[in-house]
Formats: C-alpha cells, structure tokens, sequence
C-alpha cells in the first residue's frame, strides 16, 4: 500500500509549525538505525533522504553516522525503552541509573536527542520502580554537568576572529551557555586551530564537553584535547570526530593545570560555542571512549570524498 505521506507531513507542517516529524528517513528527525539508544561515534546531522521511500531503508551505518555532505539537514535521533522491550511487564526490572547515564553519553553525548520510553504499567501509572531510576538517573546528570572546571581557566586561542578587544568571537565565549555567542578563529589561520585554558592549580577531570553553533551548520571533522603533565610535556588525552550540537567525551581521569584543545579538521572555519571540563566519578570511561576503528574508517572515507564536496556551499560568517 502506498501512503500519501508527503501530503501528511505537509498538513502536519502547517497545523503545528514546531512539530518535528520521525521516521527512518526524516523528514526531520532520522531513526539512528537502531532501538539500543546509540549513535555512532561519528554523527552528523547532515544527510540524503531524496529518493529514499519510508520503511524502505536499511543501511544502518548511514543512519547512524550520517553524511558529512548530506544535502539534507536531518539529525538522527537514538530511542530505547528503560525496560526489556517496549511494553511493562511485572517480570521484567528498568535499566539502571548507570545505564541510563552510559547511554546518555552514547546519544546525547554523540549529537543526538534520546527518546527514553518508559511504559505505563497495568494500572495506567509509571511504576515507582522506573520513578525512582529516573529520579536517580537525573541527580547523576545534575551531579556531573552542574560543575563546569573550564569557568575557571583563563581562556586563550590560536587566533581571533577581528579586532582582538573585541568580544564577538572571543576565547571566552565558550564558557557561555547558549549557541550564539561563540569563539571564531582567524579566517587566515587554516589548520590546528586551538584554544588553551590555564588553571591556577592542577584539577582532576575525564569528561570533555563541546557545543557548535549549529545554526552556522555542522563544520568540525576531527579534534583532539592535549594536557601538559608534571615534566612539561604534552600528552594526548582523548580526540574525537564530529561534534553538532552536543559533544561529550568520557576518558580515564587525569590531572593537569594546561589543556590544550585542537580541531584538527573542519568542513570550513571551525566554530565553538561551548566547551565544558566535568568531573564524572561514577562512569567506567572505557565502556563510553570514541570508538578510534570508526574514526579511522570515517576520516579515510572523508579524504577521498572531499575532492568532491563544493566549499561555495558551505556556510560563512
């Protein structure tokens, strides 16, 4: 059976202009290619769905990673129940507060919004069971988010954007909350665009956070973090592919009073809206790392497909 799914979206459209309609293709919001509430380490909003029917499409990498020349701006979005399947059952138990936080970092963490289930039980009610895990599943949030260490570094970059007194497209602007203040590097500086934070002391951290501007588009391909370590050396602490509108990279603790954020590669001049240094003392870092294979696999497959991207397209400031 065909449906006329054009015309619905369409009516949609135009009776509640803020809706965001889901399917496996969009048109707004892409299904992520899977219900375990993952993304891909690598995740761009950008993607192609002309041509693509509804319910006809299986390439789940494609979902899940999108397109970094997609024509089409449809971020994916993960959904996952907080229970076994979709549906309550008394034999079944939610997913933990920690599950829910290692997902957290796996679809929020990966530029996506999280879809969490959770079930009405026999009597029509949200069991105090499930309460209860989302109760302690957002005090953990609350517990690791609400402490950014970066507002109280002194902020330097590479290069600004203008006139150095001026604050448009400061360093500091990303330690501001919201995307419309944001750091701009110099439009002359082409590569290894970086932005120091110096501590008057050492501190413990293994969570990064990054935001862009998304309404400037999608643009960073790859980044690292460095630290510099008692002997005054730099070493590599986590790196990382794309960002959007929320980024969150969880690695083995470390101390420093020096870090040092690079964007190694970006579709265009590279953007930062916010970036956030957190404390995270619950989460096992291994089970939430960048996933280096899927990198490493992306940024060969970007290389070759640049030649044919057209810069004209991009957006600018």
């Amino acid at each position: 059976m065909e449906y006329f799914f054009d015309d619905w979206f369409s009516l949609v459209h135009q009776l509640q202009p803020g809706a965001s309609i889901f399917s496996d293709v969009g048109p707004d919001t892409r299904w992520v290619g899977n219900e375990n509430g993952v993304a891909g380490s690598t995740c761009w909003s950008l993607f192609n769905h002309s041509g693509i029917k509804i319910g006809g499409y299986s390439d789940a990498r494609y979902s899940a990673e999108g397109d970094a020349f997609g024509e089409d701006w449809v971020p994916a979005e993960c959904d996952v129940s907080i229970r076994t399947g979709w549906f309550w059952h008394a034999s079944e138990k939610p997913k933990s507060a920690m599950t829910l936080l290692d997902l957290y970092y796996k679809s929020v963490g990966r530029n996506c919004p999280l879809l969490l289930n959770v079930p009405p039980n026999s009597s029509g009610l949200i069991s105090d069971e499930d309460i209860h895990v989302l109760k302690e599943f957002s005090e953990l949030r609350n517990s690791i988010f609400s402490h950014n260490l970066a507002k109280f570094a002194l902020l330097s970059a590479s290069s600004t954007r203008g006139d150095p007194n001026d604050s448009q497209f400061s360093s500091k602007n990303v330690i501001e909350e919201g995307l419309y203040t944001y750091w701009a590097p110099d439009q002359g500086q082409q590569s290894d665009w970086t932005l120091y934070l110096e501590f008057q002391q050492v501190i413990t951290f293994n969570v990064l956070e990054l935001q862009e501007p998304i309404q400037m588009g999608q643009r960073i391909i790859e980044f690292h973090l460095d630290m510099l370590d008692e002997n005054g050396t730099w070493q590599h602490v986590v790196n990382g592919t794309t960002v959007g509108y929320r980024r969150l990279l969880l690695f083995p603790t470390v101390k420093s009073h020096l870090l040092r954020f690079v964007i190694d590669k970006s579709k265009v001049f590279p953007l930062i809206s916010h970036l956030g240094i957190y404390m995270d003392s619950y989460s096992v870092p291994q089970h939430v790392s960048d996933d280096t294979h899927t990198k490493s696999k992306f940024i060969n497959n970007l290389v070759f497909r640049r030649t044919a991207y057209n810069q004209s397209q991009s957006a600018s400031i």
